[in-house]
């Protein structure tokens, strides 16, 4: 019952930012950004979107093996495409690693651990992509730092609020992994897992590195949305902007991606001195080149329920015909020392 409200709440609240978007800006900005989209911009995106889906598929692999499952870098490739395809095509931008975790869990025969294999995978990505931001955020002139140096001792009060929650949480995870209650289990299982799936000394390297590419990736794909868009904003001053669209895209509400991005990206052109509604394009621009990234995903399900069906079909042809076996007769005397004929089949490589 929780799920399916906080579903529902993840749903409504992507339609409810969409919705304030089109009241305060209109829906020009949407139409033109699928106007000012054209092949050259689609296919350089086209090509960005599978340098970092073979590096997802990468780190995923890395995490994967870390944690003693096998995973080969073709298939995680496709299983990403379709993952991708699924976040972009269902709403909550989650069900296609949902698929991606139990489909790899069923054939390794371990769910729970590829699912744990997908959240530190998908963990990795998140922890670069706020790094990163931060750095850019808190050193780069954007709306961002202005906020900060006009409220620094508010945010000064709750950055420590923050230190001090994750202190005290540190410090409570440390005392209850000692224990033996199941929760306890759980922190030594999750802690030992991260030690070997992304701090391992053969896997962090490999992981910061596809990470990074992601996310210069994705990056560089905002940046020819924005050229597409007509922005002549040199890519310095679009960096700390672009950065907090791809963190608002982290937030769980939307609709297949859509939502938070849009707005973030409306709000920090207009706060840049920059327009809201190129903002919005330049957002609108790059949902579509995200989508179109994802398309591949569906050849992958196409291809896998073709073949779905073919082997289907030829599951009768399989089936081992059953010869009939001979019967004998054996004679067997009667009580008065009669010989009778009675007829046995005689079992033919059974053991008997």
């Amino acid at each position: 019952m929780k799920r399916s409200i906080w579903a529902w709440a993840r749903l409504l609240g992507g339609v409810a930012i969409l919705g304030v978007l089109i009241w305060r800006v209109g829906t020009g900005a949407f139409a033109d950004g699928l106007r000012m989209i054209d092949a050259t911009t689609l296919g350089a995106a086209f090509a960005i979107g599978v340098a970092t889906t073979v590096f997802s598929a990468w780190r995923w692999c890395l995490v994967a093996r870390g944690l003693g499952l096998r995973l080969g870098l073709r298939t995680a490739v496709a299983d990403y495409y379709k993952a991708l395809f699924i976040n972009a095509a269902l709403p909550g931008g989650v069900l296609g690693d949902v698929d991606r975790a139990v489909q790899h869990g069923r054939e390794e025969g371990d769910v729970a651990r590829s699912v744990r294999a997908v959240v530190l995978e998908r963990t990795a990505g998140q922890v670069v992509l706020v790094t990163v931001g931060l750095a850019v955020l808190l050193t780069v002139p954007s709306p961002v730092l202005t906020a900060l140096r006009e409220h620094g001792r508010w945010v000064a009060l709750a950055a420590g609020a923050l230190a001090l929650v994750a202190a005290v949480a540190v410090l409570a995870a440390g005392r209850l992994r000692r224990g033996a209650s199941r929760k306890a289990r759980a922190i030594r299982t999750t802690l030992a897992e991260v030690r070997t799936g992304l701090l391992s000394r053969r896997n962090w390297p490999g992981i910061v590195l596809a990470s990074t590419v992601v996310l210069a990736g994705h990056l560089a794909t905002f940046v020819v949305a924005a050229r597409a868009a007509g922005s002549e904003a040199s890519t310095l001053r679009l960096a700390p902007l672009m950065l907090l669209a791809l963190l608002a895209m982290t937030l769980p509400v939307n609709i297949g991606g859509w939502g938070p991005r849009e707005a973030v990206t409306a709000w920090a052109f207009g706060a840049a001195g920059l327009s809201a509604a190129q903002g919005l394009t330049i957002a609108v621009i790059y949902g579509v080149f995200a989508f179109v990234a994802a398309v591949p995903g569906l050849a992958v399900i196409a291809a896998r329920a073709l073949a779905s069906l073919r082997a289907r079909a030829a599951a009768p042809a399989l089936v081992p015909t059953v010869t009939a076996l001979p019967v004998v007769a054996v004679v067997v005397p009667d009580h008065r020392g009669v010989p009778a004929g009675r007829p046995m089949r005689e079992l033919v490589g059974t053991g008997a």
